[in-house]
């Protein structure tokens, strides 16, 4: 027995995962963002084959519904079978997408493979190389799990290294439901090894060593959602004995959502905004390895441009075209969205100083602003006053939308006030109109 055991933490696969608004305008994209969580599963299997990884741990949520697709079934089997071949033992914890009360095709799983059930947590003790290794899992029966499963977790007497495979919302983030929760103190007491956790998507490390605690995130992201943006991969460990001595992560996502930022400042026209922007995607490919690309653009800082960007339209015909004219990159570039941030040139300082109504309104502004608790508290009485017109309330629930319950984020309440701020100031006539 010599050198070290490695093993592959992956969560959140969701299979067959639907994307909404793409496919009417662009149906090419749409098909490739149907394919991508497939094509993401492929390339775990290959990831693990490649770095020879002993096993593969599954921490929930492998389809996107408890009423699974056969198409994304069968391709998950596909997957088991090259990993069983090979000699790759896997484990499996259901999650909330994906609980056991499901339909499922498969009535029989190949060898090596696991799928915890849901009446308690069962460990799993097999042999790698000499190595005692236990694996320790429990899944969701049904969708909404509230009880805190990671009390049921206990390490195996004897020698040997402990992984627990549990899907949670540990430490209780908010932008996720609150399936499974418990807190690190709970998986800490388990007296595990390492602990493999799913259902955040973005990949973290609640701790690093003694024990690790790790989300290894999604396997491919689903939206332009802060959390499905950038890298979605797995998690590689490596263990000696019962220590485990390094986590890396790797890559495996075939389509990638990314933030674009560009500033207005130093640019003249919408024709120079466009080539900057333009120019700015084509970095993003190449910064993420020549993947394809989901890119949300945001405009910035003050400059002459943004006049031209207030008229009505301008914003979705410079979206359009950027659309157009990355039309032909391969693999392709999508301009999701262009949010427009941008401010005409104004000396803020100049009007603060001064004594008039926009200098306290300004002074108001700043004050809500800073706050962000107190901007959505303002911003939310405003939707309620205006709630019979229907506009407001009606784009702030469209903000909303992405959030699990519905609520106004803090930040995007705030975004809101300072865009309502630049919009009186413009009514005030301050700033350079030229």
């Amino acid at each position: 027995m010599s050198g070290s055991l490695r093993f592959v933490h992956a969560a959140d696969l969701h299979l067959d995962t639907p994307f909404q608004g793409v496919s009417a305008v662009a149906p090419a994209v749409a098909e490739a963002l149907y394919e991508a969580s497939l094509q993401a599963w492929d390339a775990v299997v290959d990831l693990t084959l490649a770095r020879e990884a002993a096993l593969l741990v599954i921490a929930g949520d492998i389809y996107d519904g408890a009423e699974r697709g056969v198409r994304a079934q069968v391709r998950f089997l596909e997957g088991l079978r090259r990993l069983s071949a090979a000699g790759v033992q896997t484990f499996i914890a259901h999650g909330n997408h994906d609980p056991l009360d499901g339909w499922s095709a498969i009535r029989e799983f190949p060898p090596g493979v696991t799928v915890f059930g849901s009446e308690a947590v069962e460990t799993v003790s097999v042999t790698v190389d000499g190595r005692p290794v236990h694996v320790h899992g429990i899944s969701y029966a049904t969708r909404e799990v509230r009880d805190n499963l990671a009390l049921g977790f206990r390490r195996a007497q004897g020698a040997g290294l402990n992984i627990g495979v549990l899907h949670t919302n540990a430490t209780g983030q908010a932008d996720h439901a609150p399936y499974c929760p418990c807190s690190l103190a709970d998986l800490e007491a388990a007296g595990m090894d390492y602990w493999a956790l799913g259902h955040i998507h973005k990949q973290q490390f609640l701790r690093q060593g003694g024990p690790w605690v790790a989300y290894s995130g999604d396997t491919q992201g689903r939206s332009p959602k802060p959390s499905e943006m950038g890298a979605k991969g797995v998690l590689v460990a490596e263990a000696t004995g019962a220590t485990v001595e390094r986590v890396t992560f790797a890559p495996v996502d075939v389509v990638r959502f990314v933030p674009c930022a560009v500033d207005v400042g130093d640019l003249a026209d919408v024709s120079a905004l466009y080539e900057a922007v333009r120019e700015a995607v084509l970095g993003l490919q190449a910064e993420h390895g020549d993947r394809a690309l989901l890119v949300r653009v945001t405009l910035e800082g003050r400059g002459p441009v943004a006049a031209d960007l207030r008229r009505e339209g301008a914003v979705a015909e410079l979206r359009d075209a950027l659309r157009d004219g990355l039309a032909a990159r391969s693999p392709f570039v999508w301009v999701e969205s262009v949010k427009n941030a941008a401010r005409r040139p104004v000396d803020l300082d100049a009007v603060r100083r001064g004594q008039d109504f926009g200098a306290a309104l300004l002074e108001r502004g700043d004050a809500l602003v800073a706050d962000e608790g107190v901007a959505a508290h303002f911003v939310g009485r405003a939707a309620e006053l205006l709630e019979r017109p229907g506009q407001v309330a009606t784009a702030l629930r469209d903000l909303a939308a992405d959030n699990a319950d519905g609520s106004l984020a803090q930040a995007e309440a705030r975004d809101v006030l300072a865009e309502a701020l630049e919009l009186a100031m413009d009514k005030l006539g301050m700033g350079d109109e030229s």
